[in-house]
C-alpha cells in the first residue's frame, strides 16, 4: 500500500532508488543465498555493497569526507525503511547495527586522528565495531546508573576493570566502545565515559557467545572481560564524564532507525501474507475474500502507518536541535510492538508456509522478539513516559472533580 508522508522530494527519490536496488538486487540474493540455507557471507555482502555504491545509495547518513553521502537525516530514514524489508538491506546500505550507531557516535563526538583510525574504515566496511555497555547482574542494563565498569587513570593511560555482556557484534569486531566510570565519586549519568577499545588489547577476554533468539545471522552478542585493559589518553572518546549525555546523543536516532528498518520488515511480511492468501484458496474460495482476514491486513496497515508517521515527526523534532527523549521511547515502545504483532498475524495468515524458511516471515519472527528488549525495554521507554506524563499534573482539575 502505498501511502503519502510529508517526506521531502529528496527523500522521495531516494526512497524510490532503494526500492528498485532492493527489488532488483538484494531480495533475489536473499533468496538465492540465505533463504535456500545459506549464510551471510562476507562476500555476499561486500557484492552488495559494491552495486549500492555504484547506484549511488551507500552510507547515506555519513558524511561524504568519510566515505558516506552526507545526506540530511530525515531524509534518509525513509531508505532505512526500505531497507529493512530484507535482512540482508542494512548491511548492504551500511545502515546496519550496531555499526551504524558507533559511526554516528565516534562522528559525533570523536577527534579528527579517532575518525582517520576508526570512523573512515568503518564506513568502507573494511572494520566492524561493537557497543559495550550492558553488564550482566547486578551491573548497568535498563537501570544503566548500575553500572560498575571503571577506568582509573594512570599516568597518560586509562585502566579499564568490568564485564560486560550483549556486545553486539563483539566476537569479530575491530573496535570496542566500551563504557565506563571515570569519577567514582559522581553520580553515573555525571561519572562515566567511553574509550576506544582495539579487541586484541591485552586484558581483553571474549568469556562466551550468548545464545539466544533470532541468532539467524550469526552476529555474536558475547560476554567480554576486562580485566586491567590499558589504552592511550587518546582513546577517550569525547569529553570525559559526558558518557551518558554521548548515549542519549547516540541512542535518541538510533532508536528510530531501528524503528524504520523494523516497519520495512513489517510491510514486507504483509506483502507476503496479502500476496498469499490472495493466491490461497480455501472452503471455495481465495482466503483473501474472508472478512476477518481483510480486516487483519487492515489493521495492520492501519498501525503500520501510525509507526512511520510517529517516527518522522520525533525525527524533526531532533532535526530541531530537541532530544525529543519521550517522542522518541513513544516510538520505539510503540513501533516494538506493533511490529511483533504483525509479524505474528503475517505468519498465522500464511498458515504451514508462515513457518516454514522458503519465506522471510519465518527469520523475521525470531529476529523481531527482541526489538522489545533492546534499546530499552518495553518497561524502560514506558517508565520514562509516565514519568513526563505526571510532571503536568493539573491539580485545579483534580479539585474539580473531586468536587462530585
Amino acid at each position: 500500500m502505498e501511502l503519502a508522508f510529508d517526506d521531502s522530494e529528496t527523500a522521495r527519490e531516494l526512497v524510490e532508488r532503494t526500492r528498485a536496488f532492493m527489488d532488483e538486487v538484494v531480495i533475489p540474493t536473499e533468496r538465492e543465498e540465505f533463504l535456500s540455507g545459506g549464510d551471510m557471507t562476507d562476500a555476499v555482502i561486500e557484492a552488495l555493497r559494491a552495486e549500492a555504491r555504484d547506484r549511488g545509495l551507500y552510507a547515506p547518513q555519513l558524511p561524504e569526507e568519510y566515505g558516506g553521502l552526507g545526506l540530511d537525516f530525515r531524509d534518509v530514514l525513509p531508505m532505512f525503511e526500505e531497507a529493512g524489508r530484507s535482512l540482508l538491506g542494512p548491511p548492504a546500505l551500511r545502515v546496519d547495527a550496531p555499526d551504524e550507531g558507533n559511526m554516528h557516535t565516534i562522528e559525533m563526538v570523536g577527534t579528527d586522528a579517532q575518525k582517520e583510525e576508526w570512523l573512515r574504515p568503518l564506513v568502507a566496511g573494511e572494520y566492524t565495531s561493537a557497543f559495550s555497555m550492558t553488564e550482566p547482574m547486578q551491573g548497568g542494563g535498563s537501570d544503566p546508573k548500575m553500572l560498575q565498569t571503571t577506568a582509573e587513570k594512570d599516568g597518560d593511560e586509562w585502566v579499564i576493570d568490568g564485564h560486560k555482556w550483549w556486545t553486539s557484534q563483539g566476537d569479530e569486531a575491530d573496535v570496542l566502545l566500551v563504557m565506563a566510570r571515570t569519577n567514582q565519586e559522581a553520580h553515573p549519568y555525571e561519572g562515566c565515559s567511553f574509550f576506544l577499545v582495539p579487541p586484541d588489547t591485552e586484558g581483553v577476554e571474549l568469556r562466551r557467545e550468548v545464545p539466544y533468539l533470532g541468532d539467524a545471522w550469526g552476529i555474536g552478542h558475547p560476554e567480554v572481560i576486562y580485566d586491567g585493559v590499558r589504552v592511550p589518553e587518546e582513546n577517550l572518546l569525547g569529553p570525559k564524564d559526558e558518557g551518558f549525555q554521548i548515549a542519549q546523543r547516540r541512542l535518541g536516532p538510533a532508536r528510530l532507525t531501528h524503528c524504520m528498518r523494523f516497519s520495512g520488515m513489517a510491510q514486507r511480511a504483509i506483502s507476503v501474507a496479502k500476496a498469499y492468501v490472495h493466491e490461497r484458496e480455501g472452503f471455495g474460495e481465495a482466503l483473501s475474500n474472508k472478512q476477518s482476514l481483510r480486516f487483519k491486513i487492515a489493521r495492520a496497515e492501519t498501525r503500520l502507518y501510525a509507526v512511520r508517521t510517529q517516527v518522522r515527526h520525533a525525527a524533526r523534532q531532533i532535526a530541531r536541535g530537541n532530544e525529543a527523549r519521550t517522542e522518541v521511547a513513544m516510538c520505539k515502545v510503540f513501533a516494538a510492538n506493533v511490529v511483533n504483532d504483525i509479524i505474528d498475524d503475517m505468519l498465522q495468515l500464511c498458515g504451514g508456509n508462515g513457518i516454514a524458511r522458503d519465506l522471510p516471515i519465518a527469520h523475521f519472527y525470531e529476529e523481531v522478539r527482541a526489538f522489545r528488549i533492546f534499546d530499552g525495554a518495553d518497561e524502560v521507554h514506558l517508565r520514562s513516559i509516565a514519568r513526563a506524563s505526571f510532571e503536568n499534573v493539573d491539580r485545579e482539575e483534580l479539585a474539580t472533580v473531586t468536587r462530585f
